[in-house]
């Protein structure tokens, strides 16, 4: 069972009907000894950075993710599940995250439209598990106005340009997660969380 945690903020239940439809068992949970069980975690979200890590630490869940990580169990974050990887958010002041990966996640300063909203590409610079059999730059759904800079542009897969050229993709060992939302992004976005059906399989 794929473990998707529910901390009050997020799309779980199209992320929940996403796997759902393409015969993935996983479940929304909110306790730390599912997440414990689990073969894999995913961290969907939506809203502010300090909100959501308010809400894991209210509710106990900050240690079992990290735990869950480090053990070499697969992980995706969605949106704010691949910022809250990271050492801080500039969002609302300077607010600590799971600090898994070092970086920030900044606000964009751009001329266009924040937030960036709507179908934009993924260009590949490694090609993650989840992205199995799906071609470079395919389009798929945003909706942020943060993005992370990763100390390490190793951790980078795939970059997507709106103004700049931003991190949308991370990829390092277990760990993946996108800025864009699979669930929101039709068939790629069902490949996509097959893809991570499969590599949990794998695991």
């Amino acid at each position: 069972m794929i473990a998707i945690v529910d901390y009050g903020m997020g799309n779980l239940r199209s992320v929940e009907k996403g796997f759902q439809k393409v015969g993935v068992d996983a479940r929304v949970v909110s306790d730390a000894k599912s997440i414990e069980n689990a073969q894999a975690v995913v961290l969907p979200g939506v809203g502010a950075f300090r909100d959501c890590m308010r809400n894991l630490d209210a509710l106990s869940l900050i240690e079992p993710i990290a735990k869950s990580i480090a053990s070499g169990k697969p992980y995706l974050g969605i949106c704010l599940g691949l910022q809250l990887l990271f050492t801080e958010s500039e969002e609302f002041g300077n607010y600590k995250g799971l600090d898994i990966l070092p970086g920030k996640v900044v606000r964009f300063r751009i001329d266009l439209k924040v937030p960036h909203m709507g179908w934009n590409t993924v260009s590949l610079l490694k090609r993650p598990p989840i992205f199995e059999d799906i071609p470079d730059n395919s389009y798929v759904y945003f909706v942020h106005s943060y993005f992370v800079a990763p100390a390490d542009p190793a951790v980078t897969a795939g970059m997507t340009e709106y103004g700049i050229s931003f991190t949308s993709m991370i990829w390092k060992e277990n760990i993946v997660a996108t800025q864009f939302h699979p669930e929101k992004s039709q068939e790629t976005g069902l490949r996509i969380l097959r893809n991570f059906g499969d590599w949990v399989k794998k695991a």
